[in-house]
């Protein structure tokens, strides 16, 4: 007995499996569209231009949530409820303000006559839209997440207290923060 209890203490929840395994391919995805972007760098036409400040904003905004969607997951292992409330509440307002700081860049960029798509855009423009885009997309998925957890913090019907759901949260939560940093070093070096 005391086997079969160590060997399922020792498995991988399977949410979090799958968790990774969509990480994944988010990876493979946004490595297949940079090794694009690379490549159509080197053509004809590539337009160049400097990211505008706001971008820096938002870096530090999302890392920020990092750090608070961090001390979250730490508040509700310790069942600091109203601590953990209050921190996922900030991480959900950082993940808004984030893709908001991002709308800002690209309204931004467009000021400065780069437009991003449709006519007249250039493919440089684009590529920063489009991975840009799919990103934000992501961070919003994760803030929708983090809506249901701080909802599900508030509600008097679950008495179940597991911290899976947050730590899967939180490990997306980093990840797209991590993926952030690298899409930003990205676009300001290559």
């Amino acid at each position: 007995m005391t086997t079969v209890s160590s060997n399922q203490r020792n498995r991988i929840h399977p949410h979090k499996f799958t968790l990774w395994v969509a990480m994944g391919s988010i990876i493979m995805m946004f490595a297949g569209l940079t090794s694009a972007y690379i490549v159509r760098s080197n053509q004809a036409n590539w337009l160049q231009f400097s990211m505008p400040v706001v971008f820096w904003y938002s870096t530090v905004v999302i890392m920020l949530s990092s750090l608070t969607m961090h001390l979250s997951l730490k508040a509700y292992k310790a069942r600091e409820m109203q601590r953990y409330r209050k921190l996922i509440s900030i991480t959900a307002f950082l993940g808004v303000l984030f893709a908001i700081l991002q709308g800002y860049g690209f309204i931004s960029l467009s000021g400065h006559g780069v437009l991003l798509l449709g006519q007249g855009s250039n493919p440089s423009a684009s590529f920063l839209a489009i991975i840009t885009g799919l990103h934000i997309l992501h961070v919003l998925a994760g803030v929708v997440v983090l809506v249901v957890i701080f909802l599900k913090a508030f509600s008097t019907k679950s008495k179940v207290y597991s911290a899976v759901p947050i730590e899967i949260a939180t490990t997306y939560w980093h990840f797209v923060d991590i993926l952030w940093v690298y899409l930003f070093i990205f676009f300001m070096w290559i």
